[in-house]
């Protein structure tokens, strides 16, 4: 067989349809990742798959791609009411509703019928959705377990199941209401879990649940991206503010996610940023879907080029040109730090993980180094003294902007290059962020 003449071809030959080729053309896919290339025929073989890989490999259309083709086969039959012909679950709103979007673009001009069932809106227009049949149901575990109590959703002639995130799922608790939706499910389907780690609960989970199932590994173990440059910063818990300051002033940070590790600090970073200047938009649990998915939409739109997020929005946003991840606080658990900087460094680009470490933090350091397999570099941080006056800036109307910080006597290491460059005066964000936000589009 005569290699393939151009890289839409390469999609080709994983057994992809012509007009899902064109489609993921149009969409700018020029070949298919790793994940997707070894995932995608044993997918079309009808196998149960285990698949580790890191966040931003491309596992979403892994699966997704070849679940589309299926289910617009003519050998499936009409999706039936109430019954949806596939599940896909997720373990956060975030996730799963861009799950929804992307399965959406993949689709292209194909009659799949789409829905998505999550907590935090009105459940009466989810209900009459999936009334009418729908072939491709996305789902956070808690939501979809209250319609099929209620006897909304069945899932009874559901034929494919895929679990995204597993381990995920597991540490947040839903393992039992994940077994609950499985046990109305038919015996005989195909069922698909990907996930970033496979520690061994979700190993004995897979042995319930699949039936020799093929396992796909594709990246080491906990290894984090390697074009994710990661340094540390250390601070007194004191100078933590001040420090995150003179952090997002640097001129190279264009669209930074800030992580902090409850929801009230979350919500107490938030603040004190926006009453500097900064343009921040904050998610956490706490906050109601319709305000999460504003926050997002204005990050993702450029309307705020900052990001405070709590754990819980480390594997569900999926933007594009974020250049800085910031762990203000890191997670007590340290498997969490590989998922927040996943957000930077996404599709090949190069991205930036910054950690501010104060005392207490010491040991939690030690065994994120040891689960990333290497030591983060520690760079010393010149917080500018006007930062540590936390001088407030100035407002003037409608519109906000971040005072520039004065020069002072020694210059400040730039930690993306290790450069020596001079502070300068900075322009305000309705004329800078205009600039950054075309460049990251």
């Amino acid at each position: 067989m005569s290699k393939p003449s151009n890289k839409e071809d390469q999609f080709a030959k994983l057994g992809l349809h012509d007009s899902f080729c064109s489609n993921l053309k149009s969409l700018g896919f020029e070949a298919p990742t790793k994940i997707q290339s070894i995932a995608i025929p044993k997918i079309f073989s009808g196998k149960d798959i285990v698949a580790t890989a890191q966040t931003g490999t491309g596992k979403t259309a892994a699966f997704g791609l070849p679940l589309l083709q299926k289910i617009t086969s003519k050998k499936l039959p009409p999706s039936s009411p109430r019954s949806p012909r596939s599940l896909i679950l997720a373990p956060t709103r975030e996730l799963a509703l861009q799950i929804l979007e992307d399965l959406e673009s993949f689709s292209g001009n194909s009659k799949i019928l789409f829905s998505c069932v999550i907590g935090g809106i009105n459940q009466n227009s989810q209900i009459r959705k999936n009334s009418r049949g729908i072939d491709v149901l996305v789902a956070a575990p808690g939501r979809l377990l209250d319609l099929i109590n209620q006897g909304h959703i069945r899932l009874d002639q559901t034929e494919f199941l895929v679990l995204d995130e597993c381990d995920r799922l597991l540490d947040m608790g839903f393992l039992p209401d994940v077994k609950r939706i499985i046990k109305t499910m038919p015996k005989k389907r195909q069922s698909l879990l990907f996930s970033a780690t496979i520690p061994e609960e979700v190993r004995q989970f897979s042995r319930e649940i699949l039936s020799k199932p093929d396992r796909i590994d594709i990246a080491p173990k906990n290894i984090a991206a390697p074009k994710i440059n990661q340094y540390s910063y250390k601070v007194t818990a004191t100078q933590k503010p001040p420090a995150l300051r003179t952090l997002l002033r640097f001129p190279e940070v264009r669209r930074a996610i800030v992580f902090t590790r409850t929801k009230h600090r979350a919500n107490k970073v938030s603040r004190m940023l926006n009453s500097s200047g900064f343009l921040v938009e904050v998610i956490h649990g706490n906050k109601s879907q319709n305000a999460r998915q504003r926050a997002l939409s204005n990050f993702k739109e450029g309307k705020a080029w900052i990001l405070v997020a709590t754990d819980v929005a480390a594997r569900g946003i999926d933007v594009d040109g974020v250049t800085h991840v910031i762990n203000y606080e890191l997670s007590n658990e340290p498997e969490n730090y590989i998922h927040r900087i996943g957000r930077t460094g996404r599709a090949g680009a190069t991205g930036v993980a910054w950690t501010l470490i104060d005392g207490s933090e010491g040991k939690t350091l030690k065994a994120v180094e040891r689960l990333v397999k290497k030591p983060i570099q520690e760079i010393e941080l010149e917080i500018p003294k006007e930062e540590l006056e936390q001088q407030l800036t100035k407002k003037t109307g409608s519109d906000r902007y971040r005072k520039p910080v004065k020069k002072a006597n020694a210059t400040r290491k730039n930690a993306a290059s290790g450069r020596r460059i001079r502070k300068r005066k900075r322009r305000p964000p309705s004329q800078r962020r205009d600039e950054n936000v075309d460049q990251v589009k």
